[in-house]
């Protein structure tokens, strides 16, 4: 007799890089998967409407090698989410992820994102809904405080409720967040980060999953925080160091193998590179996530250069790409 599986209540990596709108696409993902094979990896937050009526393939497709991969949505209907998060089961994802972490005022118009925390019922319905739905694992990713919701009992409140739905794995931005006057951008820099708040939630929660996110740089950094949580979640040194997560796998996964070189990611990439562009994707779109790949290296600025003034051209493939790694090699 076959049994049904297990659900799976939560994804377990001690290293991810986070959502980012219009960064984290298809062929950003498959550009780190030639750096780190084992970091957890997310989409960029698409919405549950985009998905129920919108082109699911173009939203959702993604390469076998960009796994371990979350979906992450935007919405607070539960119904719809529900929906959603079984759609991305379908589609193979690895686990869904529910935004309740992005203060931007169009996604506060559709009621979802950051706002959401102001509502921790309304979450852990959504959450709920989403649990019953699949068997991959749902998770929240959110901010520490919302406007002056922004105690540590309003952020325990919230934590505990939608955990009661089911909830086993918190991802947390270790900035609160302020819903009006301040642009996303702003919302990522000028609130502080109050990395001892995310702690003491993991010492309140010790059966949760929690893992943190804000201004993390470095692997040092990543150490010491794992020190004190489960998780740590690198955004925007993701995009623009990538190779800061070449030592990834051997750091934190246990894997033998010594990290690729640059110039190995970038001979790595070129048939990936060159199947979309015989597709018709413009190679400038392709290669945007590679430009960062030599920061801090001598030769860099000849790199992002020759990309820079060429890889928009009509006509212009792969030989674009070799041409500027001779100029860094």
């Amino acid at each position: 007799m076959l049994l049904s599986p297990v659900p799976l209540t939560r994804l377990e990596h001690p290293v991810s890089v986070a959502p980012m709108m219009e960064r984290t696409d298809r062929h950003f993902r498959y550009f780190m998967r030639q750096i780190t094979r084992h970091t957890l990896l997310y989409t960029e937050m698409i919405t549950t409407q985009a998905i129920l009526h919108g082109d699911k393939g173009k939203l959702l497709d993604f390469s076998p090698a960009e796994h371990p991969l979350v979906l992450q949505l935007g919405g607070d209907n539960p119904q719809d989410l529900a929906t959603c998060a079984k759609i991305a089961e379908d589609w193979g994802y690895d686990g869904v992820n529910l935004n309740v972490g992005c203060p931007s005022s169009r996604v506060q118009d559709g009621n979802f994102g950051a706002c959401l925390m102001l509502q921790p019922e309304k979450v852990a319905r959504a959450v709920e809904a989403m649990i019953k739905a699949v068997q991959i694992p749902v998770s929240v990713k959110h901010r520490i405080g919302v406007d002056e919701c922004d105690r540590y009992p309003d952020l325990h409140r919230f934590v505990q409720i939608v955990s009661e739905a089911g909830c086993q794995q918190f991802s947390v931005h270790a900035r609160k967040a302020w819903l009006q006057g301040l642009s996303p951008k702003e919302n990522r820099e000028i609130p502080p980060l109050q990395y001892p708040t995310v702690h003491r939630l993991k010492q309140d929660f010790p059966h949760l999953f929690i893992e943190i996110n804000g201004g993390i740089k470095t692997l040092a950094e990543v150490q010491s925080q794992l020190q004190a949580v489960d998780g740590v979640m690198i955004g925007r040194a993701a995009y623009d160091t990538p190779y800061l997560f070449a030592k990834v796998d051997q750091m934190f996964y246990g894997e033998p193998d010594p990290p690729p070189s640059r110039p190995e990611i970038v001979q790595r990439m070129l048939p990936y590179l060159a199947t979309w562009v015989r597709q018709g994707v413009k190679l400038n779109s392709l290669i945007r996530p590679m430009l960062q790949l030599f920061a801090g290296q001598p030769g860099t600025k000849a790199w992002k250069r020759h990309l820079s003034e060429n890889a928009h051209l009509p006509g212009a493939g792969v030989e674009v790409v070799e041409a500027a790694l001779a100029k860094v090699v």
